[in-house]
């Protein structure tokens, strides 16, 4: 077995144990030193009252070992059996020199375990070169020591002499560690040798292939034409598809708090949460998103990042596993869907011989797959029944592993993997922010395309006038709401110097204009008398290829098919024959026009699905198919070719397209007719010249849906663009939800023509509208939405939302706001210095990752609520002992469920009277609460609660709610509650219950919410 992977299966419960016998005990004037102590101090073996010598600490490295070799599979040892003694004799020796090192525990935790290994071993005496070891017992000996080393860094930022705040951040990369040590050894089986050689292999291919992405329109040599998916990548927001709530509402909990019964409200506070997150604490995640949302560079990003086992903290979930990246538009094409042994073979893996046989299925069968099955809206309609019952079997052989399933938002229905127990998120349009980054990011990639001084000045003049741009007319950031249209934008400024045309279609002829002539003739890429390619026979070569694979709903085809549609257009195009015959024709569109590729050997797709579509349009126009266009305009892959079919036809073809679709609506259902009716409404964006008549029609049919009556009819209607906001009625004469759902839509359209309107119900007495409000503003210019809408907020109730200092200081300005919300990175200083201590009573910090000392929130006098959402570092409450706390609400990042830390010092919250918290393991020490708890929300990552310990933790419970937020493993025992005299109700949700209720308390065993 691979050394490697047995040094990384000693667990901390079997190290931890034998590391601290190195060392001595602390007697109990300990506490009071102050500075670090001397390594040489600390050992058991050294100084006058030594407890081990070299014999003691030659039998612990033997135990290490034998440790060792107790975790390989049989008949796998990691070294030979007569090399176990050498590799423990290497080991106490350079243990030994522990006692020689010349720094304190400050600078060895400061030199992390790995550096302290190397250090051992240039100090160790005599240790000279391994003789007698083969080069498997010394790489053993190497594993054993690094993890030795871990453990022992760990000890000392572990001891009460050690300054806690000159590590806190080495502290807390060595928790960070060790967990994931356990989760690997709780996750990883033995594996044969071959097993795991192969899967360093394959780690390195998908690193390889999926860490980089093209930029659209830098330049066309493949060099220049990629950057690192690392610089590129940019994490957008998901939302939950069930329910658009904000975070400025007041909670579940504090809905509670009021008065109402547990039993009837949401466990989970809902909001929006970056993409990247959607896998955390959900096992099977659809993923919706339109074109060029950024769905297949999440799936890149999640691949990659699972490949290097080194996920950013809170995804965890990633280590250990294996991904296995799926594009539904390369295996579908086949006769029948892909079993595990076939996954590398389906998407052409170069590696697909050499995996050990029955490696995948041994990968999912322990649940330790990541499955990234892309674009269920890329492929034919009737071939979908037939992958969703691909999908159900898979998931019933292979239950434990991680699914992330993307589509287009109304490919297929909602819910439709629901009976499959996956949660849907949609990807919400970039906002302000977003673009901002997104701009940035492109033109400092840009930049290494530059080959003088005067190009690079040039690019900052471009940078700078595209974010005034953006920022200004609203035309362009209506268009700049994805990765692709503001990549497709920024090439475009760039190329025409700082020049944009208005609107989708021209921007898209101008960058068809880009790709195919004036790159290559800026570029001089011809030489004199070189036969070039004009841009509308390359044009109408393309438009063949796109509409073929439009009508056949396919997004790939053979080589040869392709071949064979540009020999039959050649007739038709004699401009194209004077580059030779069909596959010369062919390789001269996947070398030069920049809109072709060729993903595997003898398949050829179009570089995004918009050019596709756009360019299926054009033939469908020209050709006249207006009766195909119609008869699919309910597939969710035609959306965008009936769009940019009336951009591309002429007025008169317009209003017969249009007059027809609503026609055809009404042939279909109620869900369908509302797709296709507001289809119809945005396509008259594309329409500058059309028939009144027609354009009324198509205004009154959408009207039948507004206001919306839900909220996720309110999302859909967004996604029609600013015309929709001259249809959303003002609040008068509307109900509360009516009033919220016309509120979720217009603040999902991120254009300055919302505002006025957005600021009508800026009045309004209904919390839910105010908060939705409230929580918007990111998406708009910052000090137009204040001065407009949050201005006008009445505070009675609502949380305001700031997510930038510019928004706290505009909010803290025209205060007070004893309710707030900080989301996002806000460091400790700018907390302190920021919230005045008598104003604030309530407080969210949602989303932070850079708080560790919550003595930042210490000056508070009158805090009495506080939510801590996602904040990783902020850990220990201590600090927060002297405020007059009532409410907690404090939610770690979702992680696996064995490795959520606990709050520390929970117990000193003496006046707390309310709590949610998440738990892992099923019994928690009763000392670790404060004992005046009355209502309690307990979030159950394990698969059990253990209830026995609850009386002595709340003897005051009065209203007790749990919810698992994984599959339990057995019943809640209700019985031992009947102690609790005060108690009236206990609600469990997703499990069931069991045990003699106490009397006269309601019971409520809920489903998932």
């Amino acid at each position: 077995m691979d050394p490697a992977a047995i040094g990384a299966r000693l667990a901390s419960a079997v190290v931890a144990p034998l590391i601290r016998k190195l060392f001595v005990q602390e007697g109990p004037g300990a506490g009071l030193v102050d500075k670090p102590v001397r390594i040489s101090s600390l050992v058991t073996f050294r100084g006058e009252k030594r407890t081990l010598d070299f014999h003691d600490l030659h039998k612990l490295a033997t135990e290490l070992v034998a440790r060792a070799v107790q975790q390989a599979a049989p008949g796998e040892r990691p070294c030979p059996a007569d090399e176990d003694d050498l590799v423990a004799m290497r080991l106490a020796t350079t243990l030994h020199a522990l006692g020689d090192l010349d720094m304190d525990d400050v600078q060895a935790v400061g030199l992390g375990h790995r550096a302290l290994a190397a250090r051992l071993i240039e100090t160790a005496p005599g240790l000279g070169a391994p003789v007698g070891l083969s080069r498997d017992g010394l790489a053993l000996y190497e594993h054993l020591l690094h993890t030795a080393c871990l453990h022992i860094l760990h000890f000392f930022s572990r001891r009460s002499t050690f300054v806690a705040r000159t590590l806190v951040e080495q502290s807390g990369r060595l928790d960070e560690l060790i967990t994931k040590i356990d989760i690997l050894i709780e996750r990883i089986p033995s594996q044969s040798a071959q097993d795991a050689g192969f899967e360093r292999r394959y780690a390195e291919y998908m690193i390889g292939k999926h860490s980089t992405l093209t930029i659209v329109g830098i330049d066309l040599s493949h060099s220049e034409a990629t950057w690192p998916l690392d610089a590129a990548y940019l994490s957008l927001e998901a939302v939950s598809s069930h329910e658009d709530r904000p975070e400025g509402t007041a909670g579940a909990f504090e809905g509670a708090a009021a008065g109402t019964s547990p039993a009837a409200l949401p466990a989970a506070l809902p909001g929006v949460l970056p993409a990247d997150r959607a896998l955390a604490g959900h096992q099977r995640v659809l993923l919706r998103g339109g074109a060029g949302s950024g769905k297949t560079t999440l799936v890149q990003w999640l691949a990659v990042s699972t490949a290097r086992q080194r996920p950013p903290h809170g995804m965890e979930q990633l280590i250990g596993r294996v991904p296995f990246v799926l594009p539904l538009r390369t295996i579908a094409r086949r006769e029948s869907l892909p079993s595990p042994a076939g996954f590398l073979a389906s998407v052409h893996n170069p590696l697909d011989g050499a995996q050990p046989p029955g490696w995948a299925d041994r990968v999912l069968g322990a649940g330790r797959g990541l499955l990234l099955i892309d674009g269920i809206d890329e492929i034919p309609e009737h071939d979908r029944e037939r992958t969703r019952a691909w999908l159900a079997d898979l998931l019933i052989a292979y239950p434990d592993n991680l699914w992330l399933v993307t589509s287009r938002p109304s490919a297929v229905a909602e819910d439709w993997l629901g009976a499959q127990d996956f949660t849907e998120f949609t990807l919400s349009p970039m906002r302000r922010e977003d673009m901002a980054a997104f701009i940035d990011r492109w033109h400092d990639a840009a930049r290494q395309t530059c080959r003088t001084e005067e190009e690079r000045a040039a690019l900052d003049g471009y940078q700078s006038a595209l974010h005034t741009a953006v920022r200004t007319k609203q035309d362009l950031s209506r268009l700049a709401t994805n990765p692709l249209m503001c990549g497709l934008i920024c090439a475009l400024h760039r190329a025409r110097r700082g020049y944009l045309p208005p609107g989708r279609k021209a921007l898209y002829d101008a960058a068809l204009s880009m790709l195919l002539t004036r790159r290559d003739t800026e570029r001089r890429v011809y030489a004199p008398g070189d036969t070039q390619l004009d841009e509308e026979p390359q044009i109408q070569l393309l438009q063949r290829l796109a509409y073929y694979l439009i009508r056949n709903g396919e997004a790939e085809l053979d080589r040869d098919r392709a071949e064979r549609l540009i020999e039959e257009a050649l007739p038709s195009v004699p401009a194209a024959q004077a580059l030779g015959d069909a596959p010369a024709i062919l390789r001269h569109l996947l070398l030069r026009s920049g809109l072709l590729r060729e993903p595997s050997v003898g398949t050829v797709d179009f570089v995004h699905r918009t050019f596709q579509d756009y360019l299926g349009a054009k033939a469908a126009v020209e050709a006249w198919d207006v009766g195909l266009l119609i008869r699919n305009a309910h597939d969710a892959q035609w959306e965008d070719v009936i769009r940019m079919a009336v951009a591309h036809a002429r007025p008169r073809e317009r209003a017969e397209l249009l007059e027809k679709l609503l026609v055809e609506a009404e042939r279909w259902d109620p869900k369908a007719s509302l797709r296709q009716n507001l289809l119809a409404m945005a396509c008259l964006e594309h329409a500058p010249d059309l028939d009144p008549g027609i354009r009324d029609q198509v205004t009154r049919a959408a009207m039948g849906f507004i206001p919306p009556p839900d909220v996720a009819r309110a999302r859909e209607l967004a996604t029609v663009g600013p015309l929709v906001l001259e249809l959303l009625p003002l609040p008068e004469g509307l109900t509360d939800e009516q009033a919220e759902y016309c509120v979720v839509t217009a603040s999902r359209i991120p254009v300055d023509a919302a505002i006025p309107y957005l600021a009508r119900f800026a009045g309004h007495p209904s919390i839910a509208v105010r908060a939705q409000l409230a929580s918007s503003w990111g998406r708009f210019d910052t000090e137009r939405y204040f001065h407009e809408v949050i201005l006008r907020l009445d505070r009675d109730g609502l949380y305001f939302v700031a997510e930038s200092m510019e928004h706290l200081r505009l909010l803290l300005d025209t205060g007070p706001r004893p309710w707030l919300i900080l989301r996002g990175d806000f460091t400790e200083d700018e907390i302190r210095d920021s919230l005045r201590g008598e104003d604030v009573t309530r407080l969210r910090l949602s989303g932070n990752g850079v708080v560790t000392d919550l003595g930042a929130l210490s000056h508070l006098a009158n805090l009495e609520t506080l939510y801590l959402s996602g904040c990783p570092q902020a850990r220990d409450l201590g600090p927060l002992s002297a405020l007059p706390l009532r409410t907690l609400v404090f939610e770690p990042p979702r992680n696996t469920p064995s490795t959520v830390p606990f709050a520390k010092s929970l117990h000193k919250l003496v006046a707390l009277d309310r709590l949610k918290i998440a738990i892992s393991h099923a019994h928690v020490l009763p000392r670790r609460f404060p004992p005046g708890i009355t209502w309690l929300d307990l979030q159950v990552l394990g698969t059990e609660l253990d209830t026995t310990w609850m009386p002595m933790a709340f003897p005051r419970l009065r209203h007790l709610h749990v919810r698992f937020l994984g599959d339990p493993g057995r019943p809640v025992d209700v019985s031992p509650l009947a102690v609790l005299p005060d108690l009236e109700s206990v609600t469990v949700v997703n499990a069931p219950v069991t045990g003699t209720p106490p009397a006269g308390v309601t019971i409520a065993a809920a489903p998932p919410a």
